[in-house]
């Protein structure tokens, strides 16, 4: 898919997508609850789909309701084949192999695309001291398991992902029978790790914490409850749509929480901290251009908002300074030299220098050809910065928005955007 971005004005009021955070956590969360659990407002990424497709391998029942809910029955981990597709999402993959890992079945996991390059040593570390068979390809996919899982007393290294944390919370959860702790060390993106514990809250599962680097599981306060839960809005799809409103707007984006633990949250202090014409009320985020300066931001823990930020840094009077660059490598495509050899064809200059990325904006944004890596958030990020230029900007492998946003284009087409797709 070709989509053209032509130079635009936004207007009007739109909706944030659905969280493929929460949504995937709400499915797994489902799966381990015994009985009927509905989900309201669930998204349809391809990251949301391919969530649903591994909770009915893994033995639910998943059935499409009128009203657009989703309700998934289930009696546990109880697998009805012996290979898993968690398709392209690195959170999918993280998290559902040690719940895969509950049943005694051999079974195989598998993924695709970059999800194929992306480093899995971590299972064949930690997963032979919770009683696990595990062959892996050399630390890559295809990964093949036998359990059960057995919650033991183990340390984490979190500096890769937080998602492999999640996963292990999520199992714990469900198959303690004792109180158990996991030590963990370096963790970064605690505010997913919060998010993980508040989806499984909602669904009966208590765990407390000590400053993110102790976590307990107790049994006495273990029991995954069938809930209906709703999908919050998504943060990190939101900042797009937020930025296009800093830069070409006004407009005014319904759905995200303030209130919510995911990281993307943090893309208000960014906009605040460039001098966007922002405002929050109980209708929406009301966003809109003003002057924009230069900003220094630090997505360590929220390294997602990168391509969304540069973007916003394009057109902020001079260098802005966003540190986090060590968190892009194991991306859908290595990001920070994504972000700069792309973004250089529209004549942005981006320097990496080793942790930190320098943007020099407030120049004038180039008509140019770019191509998405096969990364969806590097499509929307060019389609964005695509809002100002002097002229059309041409995407190419533009389908990759369907991983988090199938919508986006369409989306900034009903704000008023000139945009034109092409298969």
């Amino acid at each position: 898919m070709i989509v053209q971005v032509y130079p635009s004005k936004l207007n009007g009021v739109i909706d944030a997508p659905a969280s493929k955070s929460s949504m995937q956590r709400a499915c797994a969360a489902a799966l381990l609850a015994k009985g009927t659990s509905t989900i309201l407002k669930p998204g349809k990424s391809n990251d949301d789909l391919a969530a649903l497709d591994v909770i009915q391998k893994l033995g639910a029942k998943v059935t499409y309701n009128p009203d657009g809910s989703i309700n998934v029955t289930s009696n546990g981990v109880k697998p009805v084949t012996n290979e898993i597709n968690c398709g392209e999402s690195g959170l999918g993959i993280r998290m559902f192999t040690p719940i895969a890992a509950l049943s005694d079945q051999p079974i195989t996991i598998i993924g695709s695309g970059s999800l194929l390059n992306r480093p899995m040593d971590f299972f064949d570390q930690i997963f032979p001291a919770l009683h696990i068979n595990i062959k892996s390809n050399s630390g890559k996919l295809p990964l093949q398991i036998q359990g059960p899982l057995q919650p033991v007393e183990v340390t984490v290294d979190g500096s890769l992902s937080s998602q492999f944390l999640t996963g292990l919370l999520m199992a714990y959860g469900a198959a303690a029978t004792h109180p158990v702790t996991i030590k963990v060390t370096n963790l970064k993106s605690k505010p997913y790790i919060d998010l993980t514990i508040q989806v499984m809250h909602a669904f009966g599962v208590t765990i407390t914490h000590t400053n993110h680097e102790l976590f307990t599981i107790d049994p006495t306060e273990v029991s995954y409850v069938p809930q209906t839960y709703t999908v919050e809005g998504d943060w990190s799809g939101g900042a797009f749509l937020l930025v296009a409103g800093a830069i070409a707007g006004p407009l005014t984006v319904k759905g995200l929480d303030v209130q919510s633990t995911q990281a993307d949250k943090a893309i208000l202090q960014a906009l605040i901290d460039c001098g966007a014409d922002i405002k929050v009320t109980d209708d929406g985020i009301e966003i809109g251009p003003a002057d924009l300066k230069a900003f220094h931001f630090n997505a360590t823990d929220c390294p997602d908002l990168f391509p969304p930020l540069v973007a916003l840094a394009t057109y902020c009077q001079g260098v802005t300074v966003i540190e986090g660059v060590h968190r892009l490598a194991h991306k859908e495509s290595d990001r920070g030299l994504t972000l700069q050899q792309e973004f250089a064809k529209m004549g942005v200059e981006i320097t990496l220098q080793d942790n930190v990325m320098l943007i020099k904006g407030g120049e004038e944004v180039h008509a140019a050809p770019v191509h998405s890596r096969h990364d969806h958030r590097i499509a929307m990020a060019c389609g964005v910065a695509a809002l100002r230029s002097n002229g059309v900007v041409n995407i190419e492998q533009a389908q990759a928005i369907d991983k988090s946003y199938p919508d986006f284009f369409d989306h900034l087409q009903q704000l008023g955007a000139q945009v034109f797709i092409s298969f």
